[in-house]
């Protein structure tokens, strides 16, 4: 039988299991990128004419059939469930950016004020890709060439279906931290802010601290204190109550990666920080009671 009767694959087609703890894509129907960045991300990987194994990975990535995802530096693994009781193994490899590369763009970030005071606050500027591209580099991959894909299914085309639906959902995730695309260039996330310039030296740093700190921060306890090292009253005093607002760790955190419940993240944990918070008070109230006038 002639491969063209399978419409382009081998082997055949076969109905993948549904695995019950999917990743399931944000996207449910229509054109699957909603943010910048994703919609950016799948353009350039759209432009590569890959076939239409990319629209059947649109389909495996809201069916959920992604099971694990994670980035790392220069890339991604992940497990995809195919038709077989055994996820397959995929390795997506992009091409890390050197060091003159980098280099190059930290000079240019640091060129452009606004671009360095954003990215310095934690925003990526939309308009990032006009640092690179003055450095001579891009920050999405510019061919497929850029990039080396690994599937451990027994389909011979590459990428397959499984490639490209870990290819949509981590388009999502750039959406949710556009920093991402730095980490998968080969740049840490808390290595950012070296792009501008050499890191502080922190001997010096900390002498420097110390030289402007005020004298009595360097006091030990007794010296501050006298010979009497009981607090005063007035620091013993104190009015304790639950915060009214969001607790900052979960806006600090955002949103979650690749969270997929039925409630937003923030909405499942805020009872909880509320109960541990009541928790305390009434702890500190106890002891309160308890404490020595």
């Amino acid at each position: 039988m002639s491969r063209n009767r399978w419409d382009g694959d081998w082997p055949p087609r076969s109905k993948p299991l549904r695995p019950a703890d999917g990743i399931r894509a944000q996207s449910k129907r229509g054109a699957f990128a909603s943010g910048p960045w994703a919609k950016r991300w799948i353009a350039a990987l759209e432009s590569f004419q890959l076939g239409a194994r990319i629209t059947r990975g649109r389909a495996y990535a809201r069916s959920g059939q992604v099971t694990q995802i994670a980035l790392e530096l220069g890339g991604v693994r992940a497990q995809v469930q195919g038709s077989r009781p055994k996820p397959y193994d995929v390795t997506i490899r992009v091409r890390e950016l050197g060091a003159k590369e980098w280099h190059a763009i930290g000079a240019a970030i640091g060129n452009d004020l606004r671009l360095s005071a954003a990215l310095l606050a934690g925003d990526m500027p939309e308009d990032i890709e006009t640092a690179f591209a003055a450095a001579g580099a891009s920050l999405f991959p510019a061919s497929i060439d850029e990039m080396k894909t690994a599937c451990s299914c027994p389909d011979w085309s590459n990428p397959c279906k499984h490639i490209a639906a870990v290819f949509y959902l981590i388009g999502e995730e750039f959406d949710r931290d556009p920093f991402l695309l730095f980490v998968v260039r080969g740049l840490a996330r808390e290595n950012v802010r070296d792009l501008f310039g050499p890191a502080p030296d922190p001997v010096a740093s900390a002498q420097q601290r110390a030289i402007k700190a005020p004298r009595a921060a360097r006091l030990l306890p007794d010296a501050f204190w006298g010979d009497n090292i009981t607090e005063p009253d007035s620091l013993r005093t104190r009015v304790v109550a639950i915060a009214p607002d969001e607790p900052a760790e979960l806006k600090r955190a955002g949103k979650f990666p690749f969270w997929r419940g039925d409630i937003a993240l923030r909405d499942a944990l805020v009872p909880i920080y509320d109960d541990a918070a009541t928790h305390a008070l009434d702890w500190l109230a106890d002891r309160a009671d308890t404490s020595p006038k």
